[in-house]
């Protein structure tokens, strides 16, 4: 292994030559570069380190879209904290490409991600659930929605601002589609989108699992239009359904549900609708 004591081992420049001497060359940038990456790796070994130390057990860390973190995993998490109670478990909540990332990089043990129905399949489907509109009770989105008898469409969405998070990029509508494109606000947190939503302040996109249980103050409701015959199979709704589903998928809901998960394998990817 070489070590490089000070900079002068270094052959070529670090820094172009200026005034302030504070840009830094190819060269540098790749030092720099490979410095964190080394710095980071040893960082990480000494958390797991201390971790493993505290945890008898062993140790599970899932990575999960925020939506999962507030609908799947609450119930699994008591289960299984009830077999196996000396088991420590980290969660880390981020968005569907990250947890890709921590996947494959073995930063995580378990990811729940999220996808549209005819994505490419990550894993085992574990949850799918409609989305819909999450607005304030009260507010211009829900009085057009009761003032449209139920039946509303996602078009009514302009009577408010769009809070986006990469959820909505699941719904393959030309005006939510344009609300994006003006949206101000973006968020990823569930709670803190239901937060701002519950303020009066904007509406959103979320599956209904991710809203029920909240407190008041938020209403919920599916827009439906007529879909073809095709689509009413794939979701298993008639015509007139719910437009869009949301999932989780992932061989990891299996595995927590069936107390199978201290033999899950490393780097199992479970995917939710993003």
């Amino acid at each position: 292994m070489i070590h490089l004591n000070n900079w002068s081992e270094i052959p070529r420049p670090t820094l172009f030559e200026t005034d302030r001497k504070n840009r830094l060359t190819p060269l540098g940038q790749l030092v720099l570069d490979e410095s964190c990456r080394a710095t980071d790796v040893f960082d990480r070994s000494v958390e797991a380190i201390s971790r493993h130390a505290l945890s008898t057990g062993g140790i599970v860390r899932i990575v999960a879209v925020p939506s999962a973190t507030v609908s799947v995993l609450p119930g699994v998490l008591t289960a299984f904290h009830a077999a196996w109670p000396d088991v420590r478990v980290e969660i880390s909540d981020v968005d569907s490409a990250a947890v890709r990332r921590r996947v494959h990089r073995d930063e995580a043990d378990i990811g729940i991600l999220s996808a549209r129905p005819g994505d490419r399949a990550e894993g085992e489907l574990i949850l799918s659930d409609d989305l819909g509109i999450v607005c304030r009770e009260g507010g211009a989105n829900h009085r057009a929605h009761l003032a449209q008898g139920g039946t509303s469409s996602w078009d009514l969405m302009v009577h408010e601002p769009l809070i986006a998070s990469p959820l909505c990029l699941l719904v393959d509508e030309p005006g939510i589609r344009v609300l994006l494109a003006a949206s101000n606000l973006a968020a990823r947190n569930t709670t803190a989108i239901l937060s701002f939503v519950r303020s009066g302040l904007v509406a959103s996109i979320l599956p209904y699992d991710a809203i029920a249980g909240q407190p008041e103050g938020v209403e919920f409701f599916v827009p439906s239009r007529r879909l073809p015959a095709e689509s009413c199979a794939k979701c298993g709704k008639n015509a007139g359904g719910p437009t869009h589903r949301w999932r989780h998928f992932g061989y990891c809901w299996t595995a927590l549900g069936g107390g199978l998960w201290p033999q899950l394998k490393p780097q199992g990817l479970i995917c939710v609708s993003d």
